[in-house]
């Protein structure tokens, strides 16, 4: 069984307290999410972010498919970390950690998303060649968009 990881760090220029209140805002997700992706939350995004959420999705990630994701947040500690865990979606484990932390000018943002794919040696195969470079490219257009939003970080 091979889990995956998938590590980002990006730098903004805001406090904390800011990032946090974006981010636990499920409604700012489609906001940071690629177009192509048709992403679509169902249900679960009223309220901000709380431990035991369910949030539900609908997504396009491949081949234009819309694929059924659901979420918990199984973790918050405001201002400092959350964790966001797959219940039902396109892998077979999905474990998304999200950290911030104060630094000169502004704030770290650090995303350790640990995954597993379906399908056996198909999944393995597919890995390198559709998963990665997909989610690489999804973490590389919320850094652009976050930078939109935000401005960028100078130290």
């Amino acid at each position: 069984m091979t889990i995956y990881r998938l590590k980002t760090i990006q730098n903004l220029p805001i406090s904390k307290s800011e990032a946090w209140n974006f981010l636990s805002d499920p409604k700012n997700l489609k906001r940071i999410t690629p177009d192509y992706m048709g992403f679509k939350i169902t249900s679960g995004a009223e309220e901000k972010m709380f431990a035991g959420q369910i949030i539900q999705y609908i997504v396009t990630p491949v081949f234009g498919i819309p694929t059924r994701w659901v979420t918990e947040i199984t973790h918050v500690d405001k201002d400092n970390y959350f964790v966001d865990e797959q219940r039902f979606g396109p892998y077979e484990l999905w474990h998304h950690k999200h950290f911030l932390k104060t630094i000169n000018k502004g704030v770290e943002m650090i995303d350790i998303v640990d995954y597993k794919i379906p399908f056996g040696i198909l999944g393995k195969i597919a890995h390198p060649l559709i998963v990665s470079p997909k989610l690489k490219e999804i973490f590389e257009y919320r850094k652009n968009a976050l930078i939109e939003i935000f401005g960028p970080y100078k130290s």
